[in-house]
């Protein structure tokens, strides 16, 4: 069974900067796409920015331009640098993962079949 743990979350004016980073171990696949997702109470955990296994990228019209996803190159580890940060962006951050190269819909949550427990970002303005 997959893990993943997430971590970097915390509390931050508008305009600042964190970093998220998901630890993944257990992986039996030698391909995986993994993706960040996030959860405003009250809303739908959403899509914010999704990598496959070939590291192309994706990402929600409200962050492009703002946060950058990437992988290390073992692909132990996804991070999330997120610039420019607004209250808006205030949420639970959740990493995701999937044995798969590709995903066709990489900021769908039911692509995915393994979920890290969340970290906590809040932007004050």
């Amino acid at each position: 069974q997959v893990q993943l743990v997430e971590s970097g979350g915390g509390s931050v004016q508008a305009g600042g900067s964190l970093r998220l980073s998901c630890a993944a171990s257990r992986y039996t696949s030698s391909s995986y796409s993994m993706g960040w997702f996030r959860q405003a109470p009250g809303k739908d955990r959403e899509g914010v920015a999704a990598i496959d296994d070939d590291g192309s990228t994706c990402y929600a019209d409200s962050v492009k331009g703002r946060f950058t996803i990437s992988q290390d190159n073992g692909k132990k580890s996804a991070y999330l640098q997120m610039n420019s940060l607004k209250p808006e962006d205030t949420a639970m951050y959740y990493c995701a993962a999937d044995a798969a190269r590709r995903l066709r819909k990489p900021l769908n949550r039911y692509e995915y079949n393994y979920w890290g427990q969340g970290t906590q970002v809040t932007v004050s303005s």
